[in-house]
């Protein structure tokens, strides 16, 4: 097999191109670095364009796997020299194995209390690692996926799918505007609960009934008025200390297990 050896092949050209997020739409494609990452995404059987790898580096039994399984099925397995491999991953010690994966997203209409039974909305998160930490929790407490509102950062962001660890692969991922949002949610009964500083109920205050959506505001502005009109219920987590607010992700990793005390019994 011929290696990779030059920082103008087309491959290496094109993996430098996704980090930004033209590209990545106008492609329809994704960077995914990493061995546990990769084995998530084959695992869920994620349409892989192509795999790169350095195999002067490469040790781990599972990483060959992968490769092997891969070039067994189909999938272009490129080598390249740890040279091109660290300028393309940016870390002192990257783990030597990127694979460019088709994008994923799930149109809102096929969404439905069936199997969208319970997930969360967010409303221009800006913080790509707090969407990743985010569907991460949506994985770890079995809720149905993520709906993601207005203007927002990408979920194919590298640092979005880094956090994700795997769950962007398992969970669906909707784009929407707030109205789409607001008409789905009245044809399909969804219950929502929303989360504010300026809400009036304590989060463990309230009965959560599915088909059910926690949404959340972006991480500078919360959730406006607008927003907050169309929940049942807005509740707000106790803050005693001297910080007035908590991130994002912990916060919505603290909700999502309250509901999920309800809506699982």
């Amino acid at each position: 097999m011929t290696k990779i050896t030059s920082q103008q092949n087309p491959k290496i050209k094109q993996i430098r191109a996704l980090n930004q997020r033209k590209q990545r739409g106008k492609q329809g494609l994704f960077a995914v670095e990493g061995i546990r990452h990769i084995g998530e995404a084959v695992e869920a059987g994620a349409k892989m364009e192509f795999l790169l790898y350095a195999s002067d580096l490469l040790v781990s039994d599972y990483a060959h796997s992968i490769i092997q399984q891969l070039s067994e099925t189909g999938t272009l397995c490129l080598d390249t020299t740890e040279e091109i491999f660290t300028a393309l991953s940016g870390k002192e010690h990257p783990q030597v194995i990127l694979a460019v994966v088709r994008q994923n997203l799930t149109p809102l209409d096929k969404l439905n209390p069936e199997n969208f039974p319970w997930g969360v909305a967010l409303v221009s998160p800006q913080d790509p690692g707090n969407l990743g930490a985010i569907l991460r929790t949506i994985d770890a407490v079995g809720a149905s996926g993520l709906i993601v509102l207005e203007n927002s950062v990408d979920v194919f962001h590298p640092t979005a799918v880094r956090a994700s660890m795997g769950a962007l692969f398992w969970k669906s991922v909707t784009y929407a505007s707030f109205q789409q949002f607001t008409d789905w949610v009245q044809k399909h009964n969804h219950h929502i609960y929303g989360s504010s500083a300026r809400g009036e109920t304590n989060h463990d205050h309230v009965d959560y009934q599915a088909p059910a959506i926690l949404l959340m505001g972006s991480e500078r502005e919360g959730l406006s008025n607008e927003h907050a009109q169309i929940c049942e219920a807005v509740v707000k987590l106790p803050m005693r200390g001297k910080s007035t607010s908590l991130n994002l992700a912990v916060a919505c990793g603290i909700l999502l297990y309250q509901m999920g005390e309800h809506l699982l019994k």
